[in-house]
């Protein structure tokens, strides 16, 4: 444990960002996976109604820094590529 005012105060910032991560992180896969069950259960419905979602998930995620670029790009690529062969 940190001795200096502003360590400690680091180490409390560092944990509630942490948190606060975590919890957008897991926030996102659910919403991934939400999208992906209604993708296998073949619901073009709940999939098309969910893929915006997801996608602003991915992109709120990407703005907050917790995904690289890259790989919410990748990430949406896969999901829009799953989408146009449910409706194909």
């Amino acid at each position: 444990m940190p001795n200096i005012k502003s360590a400690k105060k680091r180490v409390l910032v560092t944990e509630k960002k942490t948190r606060q991560n975590k919890a957008i992180k897991s926030a996102l896969k659910t919403s991934i996976k939400k999208f992906l069950n209604a993708v296998n259960a073949g619901d073009k419905e709940t999939a098309n109604a969910l893929y915006p979602e997801t996608v602003s998930a991915i992109d709120s995620a990407e703005t907050k820094g917790i995904l690289h670029k890259n790989n919410a790009n990748n990430k949406k690529a896969k999901l829009a590529k799953k989408l146009s062969a449910l409706n194909a």
